[in-house]
């Protein structure tokens, strides 16, 4: 069994499907304005939505275990002070899931592909080498974050939690190599619904103070620490193997688009899958530092995720434990289970192997278990794959930033001169906070 790739049936239909729904845009466009032409732009919406998705698959890796911990870390330590951040950190990602996603259309290629086209032998299997490393950083981040659930929903072992992880994000991977594409994006976009349902149900029963909220998006610390936090909620926002999927996933939904006019039919709906996509993702990430800004704030053991739900059980109630804990088990197998094809498709990118999903998820669940079992603690294991993470960041937007300003690889859809300044400010702005997550940690 091996990841459906480019070319097949899914992306066959998908692309004769978005060319339909590319003539109805257009022509709807250019009606006089009578009931006829009305009539046309109502389907054009409607089509226009059907080309949502790829951006919901990208979306998970914002809502992974990683970001779960440093969201209610941030909460229960300084209440609403860091709302701000998540806002900037969502709007940078907005724009580097934007970028992605339009180099997958305008080039018919993936940033992965893009770039063995531009290197070297040696330079090509080194830079392969540190995305893998990149790939099973995400991965353990992700696994840990299952096997964690499923130990407080049923007090597994969390070796045991890993393994039941791993396995389940094989049968999601199996609906894309099954299903094709579409009914792949689905399943992890219904799977976002409930880790937004998980994460976010405490509010229901919980006070938050508008006012406070309100305060909390003006930008400022109090003391170090809230600095480090912020630059580890920043830094780690914007996830590799995100930046590198996205371009596959818009790449497999749309084929090879060479009309100019399709092409910004496709970039116009991507822009708003994304935005909407993210929205979502942000919100959730916002909910989580709320939920601990109002209830956690000041209570002790809240910076590992165990503690956190603990913590959550016992001042908002068993049920909601619960149904965090449920959020916390689906937002660990879709992100694993993203990471997996994020995997494959770098793999592919590099070296045009199609391997099997079993080979692809063994390469970043095996070290992931190793790491399980050796580690002193779940919450030091993240810590160590955020590190690792920080590392890759700059090899993934940088190449994406510098490609999409190149009118020689986009054509017409390369990026206006606002768009790349914004680029290159988030960028900077990314890998400074990278690298001062890095110093942090190693020198605190």
């Amino acid at each position: 069994m091996a990841l459906r790739q480019p070319g097949g049936p899914a992306g066959d239909d998908a692309t004769a499907a978005d060319g339909a729904a590319s003539a109805a845009g257009l022509g709807a466009a250019s009606g006089n304005g009578g009931p006829a032409a009305r009539k046309r732009r109502r389907p054009a919406k409607a089509r226009m939505l059907q080309l949502f998705g790829p951006a919901f698959v990208a979306a998970v890796a914002y809502v992974d275990p990683g970001n779960v911990a440093a969201n209610l870390t941030a909460g229960a330590r300084y209440g609403y002070l860091l709302v701000w951040v998540l806002v900037l950190a969502n709007a940078m990602a907005v724009l580097v899931q934007y970028l992605s996603a339009k180099l997958g259309i305008a080039t018919g290629r993936s940033l992965p592909q893009l770039l063995a086209e531009r290197l070297r032998p040696w330079p090509r299997r080194l830079f392969f080498g540190q995305a893998e490393v990149i790939a099973i950083a995400t991965d353990l981040a992700e696994v840990i974050g299952g096997a964690l659930a499923l130990h407080l929903l049923f007090g597994l072992p969390l070796v045991a939690g890993g393994v039941i992880t791993g396995l389940v994000s094989l049968g999601v991977l199996a609906v894309q190599t099954r299903r094709g594409q579409r009914s792949f994006e689905l399943t992890i976009t219904a799977m976002l619904v409930v880790i937004t349902v998980g994460f976010v149900s405490g509010l229901v029963i919980s006070p938050v103070s508008p006012a406070e909220l309100l305060g909390g998006l003006a930008p400022r610390f109090q003391g170090v620490d809230s600095v480090l936090l912020a630059a580890s909620m920043l830094g780690a926002t914007v996830m590799p193997h995100a930046v590198y999927l996205h371009s596959s996933l818009t790449r497999d939904r749309h084929g090879v688009v060479t009309d100019p006019a399709r092409q910004r039919h496709l970039i116009r709906a991507t822009r708003w899958d994304v935005a909407c996509a993210l929205v979502v993702a942000g919100s959730v990430n916002i909910a989580m530092l709320v939920l601990a800004a109002a209830n956690l704030r000041g209570v002790s053991g809240t910076d590992s995720i165990e503690g956190a739900h603990a913590a959550i059980a016992e001042y908002l109630g068993p049920t909601v434990g619960v149904v965090f804990a449920i959020g916390l088990l689906f937002s660990g197998l879709a992100s694993t289970s993203v990471g997996a094809y994020a995997g494959a498709e770098i793999i592919y990118g590099f070296f045009k192997l199609h391997l099997p999903v079993l080979a692809v998820r063994a390469v970043t669940l095996i070290p992931s278990l190793v790491v399980l079992a050796l580690a002193a603690s779940p919450t030091w294991a993240l810590v160590i794959s955020q590190v690792i993470l920080s590392f890759g960041i700059p090899f993934a937007v940088i190449p994406l930033v510098w490609l999409t300003g190149r009118r020689s690889v986009m054509g017409a859809s390369v990026n206006a001169k606002a768009t790349q300044i914004a680029a290159w400010a988030a960028t900077a702005l990314i890998v400074a906070l990278n690298l001062a997550l890095v110093y942090l940690t190693i020198n605190p």
